[in-house]
């Protein structure tokens, strides 16, 4: 895999999902209004902070950052409040998941 190409696209496409202008990633992210055109024209990469700070910004984890499918932020809202949960409090809840995925009535189409 090229990471670099992955990277730049990933950028570009997670941009457009948000509609803002590369000038506006980059002035947002506390970079000259040039960062992001010089990263998807392949002139250079982010460093690690960069790359940390557009996680913030599109509010990523890393890991989530090189995922194949970028989850949605609603996705990334259920993650987190699960991440509060106990473990009775999961188990109860996976239960609940269980419940409604065996009711044919309860599962979108």
């Amino acid at each position: 895999m090229d990471y670099a190409q992955y990277l730049r696209e990933k950028i570009t496409a997670l941009r457009l999902e948000k509609n803002i202008s590369e000038y506006h990633l980059s002035t947002e992210i506390g970079r000259c209004k040039t960062y992001i055109q010089a990263i998807s024209s392949g002139k250079s990469l982010p460093s690690f902070e960069a790359f940390f700070d557009l996680c913030d910004f599109f509010t990523l984890t890393p890991a989530e950052f090189f995922m194949e499918s970028t989850p949605t932020e609603r996705e990334r809202r259920i993650r987190r409040k699960l991440d509060r949960l106990s473990i009775k409090d999961l188990i109860l809840l996976e239960e609940i998941i269980d419940r409604l995925l065996t009711d044919p009535e309860s599962v979108l189409p």
